[in-house]
């Protein structure tokens, strides 16, 4: 293939979740809600968490970034969305396309690398608390986080960069409502050989990896749990870890959908509903399964909730004199 060929697509149209004019409005306001939401809790759990010295802990700096990656990842994906409802022309340039496609690999793996380090942090919690101190220090824990984050958005790039080696002479119509792996691939003039086995290796290897890891970590957690003889002290254990084996759920669950399929036009509406699900539903359901479930969380929330009552009680007693 020619670089003229090569460069003759400017800009993609996304086909958007539906065609249906009369669903359009609809759809805007659903996703709109939606996204309010994730935005409002992921942030007021990052600010929770940098408010309250007690929440410093490396657990709660684990799901401080797992807000952040999650605040990102619908961001990179729903505003633009949002204006498509809306809009009778729905294109994203050549150059934006690349763009949310390469975060939205690099924020997906970051995650991934977030809920193992959190699995990690749960196990040595529960399995070797007095060697904790050291094992997850706050120099160890930021590492881990640097180390996500990089993985993560080296992982992005390499995928872009082979994505960018494909060439694309029309159509242009992506039939998704972002810049995804299969549709686009379905695309591509050239050979897509190097670039699906990628994907296949990259998705199934960091899913399945961390996701033993996890499992792993859990079938040890749940040995030690059981071992302990309190019911009060095997309730508070559960309680703790179960929070975040509902989030791994969710998230796995549509990862796994999601990219370990072939990509083809007849699996395409499939893979819409399922991403529906990773980008959406998680991203928005994680603050409110830490947040319902964790006593901390609950207790932090309450407590500013007090000192802002505490505060205009105040006020108006003053002003009252």
């Amino acid at each position: 293939m020619s670089k003229g060929n090569y460069t003759e697509v400017t800009e993609f149209i996304l086909l958007g979740l539906t065609d249906r004019a009369e669903l359009q409005p609809v759809l805007f306001g659903v996703f709109l809600v939606i996204y309010l939401i994730t935005v409002f809790g992921n942030v007021g759990v990052i600010l929770l968490i940098r408010a309250d010295s007690k929440l410093q802990t490396p657990m709660y700096v684990f799901l401080g970034h797992l807000s952040f990656v999650d605040l990102c990842y619908a961001t990179n994906v729903t505003p633009q969305m949002l204006v498509h409802f809306l809009s009778e022309r729905k294109t994203i340039s050549f150059l934006g396309c690349f763009i949310q496609f390469d975060f939205f690999i690099s924020l997906g793996i970051t995650g991934c690398c977030m809920f193992t380090e959190m699995a990690y942090d749960r196990y040595v919690a529960v399995c070797k608390p007095l060697l904790y101190g050291s094992k997850m220090s706050r120099g160890v824990c930021l590492s881990l986080v640097a180390t996500s984050y990089i993985y993560g958005f080296a992982n992005g790039l390499a995928q872009t960069i082979l994505m960018l080696r494909l060439s694309f002479c029309g159509p242009n119509e992506i039939n998704h409502f972002y810049c995804a792996d299969p549709p686009l691939l379905v695309l591509a003039c050239s050979d897509t050989y190097v670039k699906e086995t990628a994907m296949f290796i990259v998705a199934g290897s960091n899913l399945t990896c961390s996701l033993t890891v996890i499992l792993m970590s859990y079938i040890f957690i749940f040995g030690a749990i059981l071992r302990i003889r309190s019911a009060e002290g095997r309730c508070k254990a559960f309680s703790t870890c179960g929070s975040h084996l509902t989030a791994v759920t969710v998230f796995y669950g549509t990862r796994f959908c999601m990219f370990l399929r072939p990509p083809s036009d007849s699996s395409a509406e499939q893979g819409k509903i399922i991403a529906v699900f990773s980008i959406f539903l998680s991203p928005m359901l994680n603050p409110l399964i830490y947040s319902l479930r964790n006593k901390d969380v609950k207790r932090v929330i309450k407590k500013v909730i007090q000192e802002k009552l505490f505060v205009k009680s105040d006020t108006h007693l003053v002003i009252g004199m």
